[in-house]
């Protein structure tokens, strides 16, 4: 049974990055936006907004399948992801200039309905790999953040093809399909399946202490965990910051609109990369130096872009797009990882969705720099706010002790 169970993880492994895959189109908003704007002339703050409400829909829909996943079954929750993700998309679809009518399906259903979806599929495929957390998360974040570049470039021919409402429809058709697809297949594992146990590690970065089962109470009276959950609002408002105008970003330093819509996939494919590594070097260099390591990065990345823009640089540009890509992507995998690692698997998808709020406080730290983007007429101030988050989520971070 034991061989039988090893050999049968990695294939929900696969179909679970294959499901986060289409999942994580909502990143590829700087994209699917172009249009919007062009049909309907809606403001930058407007477009940007919607992301925000995607994110925050995001997180109450993993926050609802964690508080009511047991209850209802991965199945019932998939097949309801998919429908209201479906929907979502196939409403925004039949936009007819009404701003509201965009955050209504892009934001709340489809945010909703793939945040329902992505605390699902991580917390069904991380309990096949006790003794793999980190890189199981890497390589799920990995589809979830590459899906800008696939399914991304993939919307964008169909925008400069048959056009944006047809493009919004594909999008919307395949992920009900491949969501449906993963509720029918993708299950829990059973009692009598023997998995490898996690190893214990010796790792110098490694910190010791007893691994207990942690209920989400008990988790939100540690200041472990509010040190954590700060730290990661502050870096991931870096990566979703950049998203949500890389496109403009890249533009604004002297990019042509084909290159700019092409760095914005290879962020993706920096965010998906940065998943996955950031996942093995959690497994094998422990908590602190993986957290430190993406704190540097971020503070690089910030530092980086914010040169290329005061010196208008197009190779500073890419640069620091890829570092930003690489160190948003270590944000989700160490959420999951650290989740995991410090308050136990027994209570892991209602611990993790309620850890994924850090998103939405990251999401509006999106908004307030587009703001500043507005009133300042340039990217020198949003660039210094993002500089300081990554300081203050270094000393954040700093801070975590063991729980």
């Amino acid at each position: 049974m034991k061989e039988k169970s090893v050999s049968v993880r990695w294939a929900y492994l696969a179909l679970g990055v294959l499901a986060l895959l289409f999942a994580g189109v909502v990143y590829a908003w700087s994209i699917l936006k172009t249009p919007l704007a062009e049909t309907f002339g809606w403001t930058a703050s407007e477009l940007t907004l919607n992301f925000t409400l995607t994110m925050c829909f995001f997180c109450l829909g993993g926050f609802a399948a964690g508080l009511f996943g047991k209850r209802l079954g991965g199945r019932l929750c998939l097949l309801l992801s998919a429908m209201l993700s479906g929907l979502g998309f196939f409403l925004a679809s039949r936009l007819s200039g009404a701003v509201l009518m965009l955050y209504v399906s892009y934001g709340v259903l489809a945010g909703f309905g793939i945040g329902i979806a992505y605390n699902v599929i991580i917390s069904t495929v991380s309990a096949w790999f006790p003794d793999k957390k980190g890189l199981c998360s890497g390589a799920l974040m990995m589809g979830f953040g590459a899906s800008a570049l696939v399914v991304g470039k993939l919307a964008s021919a169909l925008i400069d093809g048959p056009g944006w409402r047809t493009a919004y429809l594909a999008v919307g058709l395949a992920l009900t399909a491949v969501l449906a697809l993963t509720a029918l297949v993708l299950r829990l594992p059973g009692a009598d399946v023997s998995l490898p146990a996690a190893q214990k590690k010796s790792a110098s970065g490694e910190e010791a202490f007893e691994h207990q089962n942690f209920t989400t109470a008990r988790m939100l009276r540690r200041t472990s965990f509010w040190f954590a959950f700060l730290g990661l609002v502050c870096l991931a408002a870096v990566g979703n910051t950049v998203i949500s105008f890389a496109r403009d970003l890249a533009l604004s330093v002297g990019a042509q609109a084909a290159l700019a819509t092409t760095l914005v996939g290879v962020l993706s494919v920096c965010n998906g990369l940065g998943r996955i590594i950031i996942g093995a070097l959690f497994d094998r260099l422990g908590r602190k130096k993986t957290m430190l390591l993406a704190n540097l990065l971020t503070i690089l990345a910030a530092g980086i872009t914010l040169l290329a823009v005061l010196t208008k640089s197009l190779p500073l540009c890419v640069v620091g797009l890829c570092l930003t890509g690489f160190s948003y992507g270590s944000c989700p995998t160490i959420s999951s990882a650290f989740i995991s690692s410090f308050y136990g698997a027994r209570y892991f998808p209602l611990n993790f969705s309620v850890m994924n709020f850090n998103l939405m406080g990251a999401s509006f730290m999106a908004t307030a720099a587009s703001r500043l983007l507005e009133s300042s007429g340039g990217f020198i101030a949003p660039f210094l706010l993002l500089l300081c988050l990554a300081v203050i989520s270094l000393a954040l971070n700093l801070s975590i002790k063991k729980p």
